[in-house]
């Protein structure tokens, strides 16, 4: 990850927003609840998060493909060495 310009919830909001247009968004930092786990860091931020996300973009796709747009709006973030996001498509 790098280190000069870690990952923020806040950052990763601001993507979702800008390409999803949700109606619901919310992006979590659960760093903090995987200290020594895997892809976790001595910070306790920026590896590990939680996007709960409703948009019209997602009305008459399959779980899989609304998972993908995410994904997909967040790539430049998982190059970047984020370890794991949990998402949730309402």
């Amino acid at each position: 990850m790098n280190a000069a310009a870690p990952v923020t919830a806040d950052a990763m909001r601001a993507v979702l927003a800008r390409r999803l247009s949700p109606s619901e968004l919310e992006v979590i930092d659960e760093s903090y609840q995987h200290a020594g786990h895997a892809g976790a860091n001595d910070s306790g931020m920026g590896t590990h998060f939680r996007v709960r996300i409703a948009s019209a973009m997602f009305e008459g796709k399959s779980r899989v493909a609304r998972h993908r747009l995410v994904y997909d709006a967040l790539q430049d973030f998982i190059d970047q060495g984020i370890h794991a996001i949990a998402i949730e498509t309402l």
